[in-house]
């Protein structure tokens, strides 16, 4: 029997975005990811200075509150070719990996835990064995049977008094869950833990950026200056004591990750092996590469390589052009937008379109038209194949370039799960990828904090250059592109300067490649490529469908975005 299911909204997500599936005898034999909102930050933009263009461009997105910026500072720094001191690489690349880290602990937590533990279960747990198993598997700190009382005791109170809040919608009870009553109460508790650890971890986006979310940055550098005295005497600069700060916040990160994410990750998949076996997107992996050790222009500096990997084969890889026109491009034929070339055509970002056409139908309605066009998303291609990008397509550049502890983790984690290679590629997969790559992110960021300090005791404590500040001095028209791998994958936004203003600005996000729809020869997107093949339990709660969803991490308000371009109001909320 044909039926077709709709979720919408899928929420803990980021933004809007609709899922209609349909059905035949119980199982998923197609998928449509559609975006429900539009963006129009790239014609706000246009005709304004370059330099101020990461300001707004870093409002496309409340999550993502540092990556959008980067790109839109990036993009003016490679139209100029305008290169930074040291220093302000070394801080990037730590407020980027703070991001990662700080990102991927909130989306396993409070975004996509839910999918896999059942809250309401955890109240029959037995919190001396709760003990024992977080023990078993953790040396962290809080993990008493009182502890875990004193967690149980609090959600009691919360489920008796009916104020589940958020929690009040979730499927609890369904057969789907499978972990037992302490696996489940230990997880919530840290569920808990990790609302508190982040608090404290944003502190290192404030102490160089000024704040958070949004922190400052600047074209040429980053707008923090480095004091050699302290107290006092430094005035509002960075002086020794933000640094310890910055020391601290990453030995914060490194212990929850170790000992906290990375065992419950572990201790979770080994319930779900059967989530190692679907899910998988399009087989198609691509990087754009990021971390420099020796300037951004050195891409083989890159802790991240760039590249992209066809069809599973890790034995090569695909280079990635971002300046060639016939590489990546955009369409739009089954978004609601039009091409002054037509809707069939591929449109290079330097030349892209945001010209919008809503063709759908009013709201409300029962289902989308999925043979015209259903979402506000585009649909980005490689060559013309679409791509996956995020955590499990860098995990897998890492591995098959030889990274040796991206080697370690993956190869250990598949030991001691006892799965082979080919179970990365799947929901559980890259939901595991996502907490490798955050051990070796948090890894990282010691070595990039330990060179930056070097370079200060050594005397240098650039960290920005005004070589090319005055507009006086760039060509009259240039292009360029801001390209790092943010936390969900492959990020790049592109700008042509002419006469000193922004005449195009386009930026391609990793939810795009990965949500957007059919492309003119009716390519599936990753998400709807992933979904297709499952079975649903119950088409009344589609647990199923969100496991699969929120292990891509959706930031659907970075594919699809409206302001006013006055900055006016359009929307108030009044909360009783």
């Amino acid at each position: 029997m044909s039926q077709r299911i709709v979720v919408d909204p899928i929420t803990r997500i980021e933004g809007h975005l609709r899922i209609e599936a349909q059905m035949e005898g119980g199982v998923i034999q197609s998928a449509y990811s559609s975006g429900t909102m539009v963006r129009g930050i790239e014609n706000i933009v246009r005709g304004r200075d370059p330099r101020d263009a990461w300001a707004f461009v870093q409002r496309i997105c409340g999550v993502c509150t540092l990556v959008h910026g980067m790109a839109g500072v990036r993009a003016v720094e490679d139209a100029l070719q305008y290169p930074i001191p040291p220093n302000a690489q070394l801080i990037r690349n730590l407020m980027i990996g703070a991001q990662y880290v700080h990102d991927h602990v909130m989306h396993f937590y409070h975004l996509h835990a839910l999918d896999w533990v059942d809250l309401i279960s955890s109240l029959n747990a037995d919190p001396k064995a709760t003990s024992a198993l977080a023990q078993s598997i953790s040396s962290y700190p809080r993990s008493s049977p009182g502890y875990f009382a004193d967690v149980q005791k609090k959600l009691k109170g919360f489920v008796a008094a009916g104020q589940l809040g958020i929690f009040a919608n979730g499927y609890w009870g369904h057969p789907g869950y499978k972990l037992p009553p302490e696996a489940n109460l230990m997880a919530v508790a840290h569920y808990l833990d990790a609302l508190a650890w982040q608090r404290d971890v944003v502190t290192l986006h404030t102490i160089f950026g000024g704040k958070n979310p949004h922190p400052n940055l600047v074209v040429g550098g980053m707008p923090c200056a480095i004091s050699l005295a302290s107290g006092a005497q430094a005035g509002t600069a960075l002086d020794v004591v933000g640094l310890e700060l910055v020391s601290n916040v990453i030995t914060k990160m490194r212990d929850f990750v170790d000992q906290v994410y990375v065992p419950d990750t572990l201790a979770i998949a080994g319930y779900y092996k059967d989530w190692f076996k679907q899910g998988e997107g399009v087989g198609n992996f691509m990087c754009y590469g990021d971390f420099p050790a020796k300037g951004f222009g050195d891409p083989d500096s890159y802790l991240v390589p760039a590249g992209v990997i066809l069809n599973r084969d890790l034995s090569h890889i695909e280079p990635v052009d971002l300046h060639d026109e016939e590489e990546i491009q955009e369409f739009v034929s089954r978004a609601w937008y039009d091409y002054q070339a037509g809707k069939n055509a591929g449109l290079h970002p330097y030349k892209g379109e945001t010209s919008f056409a809503f063709t759908g139908p009013e709201p409300p309605y029962e289902h989308l038209n999925v043979e015209q066009e259903y979402s506000w998303l585009k649909s980005p291609r490689w060559h013309g194949k679409p791509v996956e990008v995020g955590p499990l397509a860098r995990v897998l550049m890492l591995y098959t370039t030889g990274h040796e502890q991206t080697k370690d983790l993956v190869d250990s984690t598949l030991k001691t799960l006892d799965l082979p290679m080919d179970a990365l590629y799947s929901t559980m997969g890259r939901t595991a990828a996502r907490t490798l790559e955050t051990k070796v992110m948090v890894d990282a960021m010691g070595g990039w904090y330990a060179q930056l300090i070097a370079n200060i005791r050594a005397g240098d404590s650039r960290t920005f250059n005004e070589a090319l500040w005055d507009p006086k001095t760039w060509p009259r028209k240039c292009q360029g592109v801001g390209h790092l791998e943010a936390p969900r994958g492959a990020l790049a936004h592109w700008i042509v300067i002419e006469d000193g203003k922004i005449a195009n600005y386009q930026a391609v996000v990793p939810s795009t490649w990965n949500a957007g729809p059919r492309d003119p020869q009716n390519q599936r997107g990753p998400y709807e490529a992933a979904l297709e093949g499952h079975t649903l339990h119950d088409p009344e709660q589609p647990l199923e469908i969100l496991r699969t969803v929120h292990s891509f991490d959706p930031c659907i308000a970075c594919a699809v975005h409206l302001t006013d371009p006055n900055g006016e109001e359009m929307l108030r909320v009044k909360v009783q």
